[in-house]
């Protein structure tokens, strides 16, 4: 489970609100869609979230642990796949793995047996004896959300994960979203491709200027908005004519 508390972050001297008082519960089995403009907040929050950044205020519970007073053990039980993966380019794929698996304390035959499963799963096995400097950006994504997963996390956190893919690993890694939350797994991400977060996502948040605007499954989104489709009901809630003239 993901919970937001006020979740607020400010830049300068506290005059530019980034995120302004998020507040979300995400249960446990969720495949949650995170969706916004660009420069709407999405980054920020995730960043809050895996405690890359910290909030300005509020905090982030994770399986109910703090983000803030107590990060190490709320990072354990997150998998995170940034927007652009930046790995280190002269470790080899397995060398990054088993790094990242280190890094989680991961069994030896645990690791052995994820490793197969996901090399095997994203078509990385012929070249994981190979430079990461060598591979294309899907490559990379597909590396890193191993990586992500290899530790067996309660969360998983995606931002912009199928940039660079090709659309059947795409659809893989779609497929294993919804595998990780069939486990009992949260996954969380964010998206600027809208069909996706329609057909994947059992409930959608849209933030806008740092603010959640809307929030529910898409039949609740619809009816609220009186409209037929996400994109329809993301183009409403963020049209920015139509905020001026409020």
């Amino acid at each position: 489970m993901i919970v937001f508390q006020q979740l607020c972050k400010t830049y300068g001297r506290g005059d530019k609100m980034a995120v302004d008082h998020v507040d979300l519960t995400i249960p446990s089995g969720e495949l949650f869609g995170f969706i916004g403009p660009n420069g709407a907040g999405k980054t920020t929050t995730i960043k809050m979230m895996t405690g890359i950044l910290t909030p300005s205020s509020g905090d982030c519970l994770i399986n109910g642990v703090s983000i803030t007073s107590n990060p190490l053990e709320a990072k354990r039980m997150i998998g995170f796949v940034p927007d652009g993966a930046d790995l280190f380019d002269r470790l080899t794929a397995m060398e990054y793995l088993r790094f990242i698996a280190d890094m989680y304390d991961v069994d030896a035959s645990d690791f052995k047996q994820r490793l197969e499963y996901y090399l095997d799963l994203f078509e990385l096995k012929d070249v994981v004896g190979n430079q990461i400097r060598t591979f294309s950006k899907g490559m990379r994504q597909k590396t890193a959300t191993i990586g992500a997963l290899i530790h067996d996390p309660q969360i998983f956190v995606l931002d912009e994960p199928m940039m660079g893919l090709d659309p059947k690993s795409s659809y893989l890694l779609k497929e294993e979203m919804k595998h990780q939350c069939a486990l009992g797994k949260t996954v969380f991400f964010s998206t600027h491709v809208l069909e996706v977060a329609e057909k994947l996502c059992t409930k959608i948040a849209i933030i806008r200027h740092g603010k959640i605007v809307a929030e529910g499954t898409l039949d609740e989104l619809r009816q609220q908005e009186h409209a037929a489709s996400l994109e329809e009901i993301f183009l409403e809630l963020t049209d920015e004519s139509e905020a001026t003239q409020e």
